[in-house]
């Protein structure tokens, strides 16, 4: 078994909507790598019972927890929730993670290392060496990493993932981000929260992760989604 060199000062929130077929086997699978952090499930009202499930989990183990939202806001939305939710308790580090098996757990414990040591911000990232995609059609290829391009070149940032939804964050850099302040509902909040970051200088690291194409259940990212991310990285670099 890996390393874990997490506390019970680790939270990982996953948000979810309609992920009944992932998300037991995904909580199963993050405690075997890590079994000394918490999980949040953050459930939007799925129609297909994944808030049940979930609920379910949280009865059998205490590491568990879950958050109930009346409606599907988006994932910033979501997240924002969790954050929240984490920073009224005493959580150290709170972490990013999808509920599909496309954020890996093997990942988790350098991540934690990382954000323990040395960092305030950890990345899994597939555009830096090391990292990569996997079942990934060339157009969605493109998308993604042209779309980092861009967003790079007009928010002056080195981070090469920076939709990247697979992080840590130590507790502080929450704290001062102003999270009341983030105004991006979609895939787009994860650019403007790497970015708050960067301009508090915080410490970020990208660690190479393989992300795979889910196995299970429907994708959430369309390109509407992603033309709105586009279109939307001018807003957060002249706020």
């Amino acid at each position: 078994m890996p390393s874990t060199p997490a506390s019970i000062n680790t939270l990982i929130c996953i948000p979810t909507y309609n992920e009944a077929e992932n998300i037991g086997p995904i909580v199963d699978a993050i405690f075997k790598v890590v079994p000394n952090v918490h999980l949040l499930i953050i459930d939007d009202s799925s129609p297909d019972g994944t808030g049940a499930l979930a609920d379910a989990l949280a009865a059998e183990d205490e590491r568990v927890h879950v958050l109930h939202r009346t409606e599907k806001q988006g994932l910033g939305k979501a997240y924002i929730a969790g954050f929240k939710w984490a920073l009224e308790r005493s959580y150290d580090q709170i972490f990013e993670m999808d509920a599909d098996f496309s954020h890996q757990p093997r990942y988790l414990p350098a991540m934690i290392e990382a954000l323990s040591t040395t960092h305030d911000v950890v990345i899994g990232s597939r555009y830096v060496p090391g990292g990569g995609t996997e079942n990934w059609g060339l157009v969605r290829r493109a998308i993604s990493r042209g779309g980092g391009v861009y967003a790079r070149t007009i928010l002056g940032m080195k981070v090469r993932d920076l939709t990247a939804g697979f992080i840590g964050w130590r507790r502080k850099v929450l704290e001062n981000i102003e999270l009341d302040h983030i105004e991006a509902s979609g895939y787009v909040f994860q650019i403007e929260m790497k970015y708050r970051a960067h301009q508090l200088q915080y410490k970020i690291l990208e660690i190479p992760i393989t992300f795979p194409d889910r196995k299970v259940g429907q994708s959430k990212m369309t390109s509407d989604i992603a033309m709105e991310a586009l279109t939307r990285v001018w807003k957060i670099r002249l706020k």
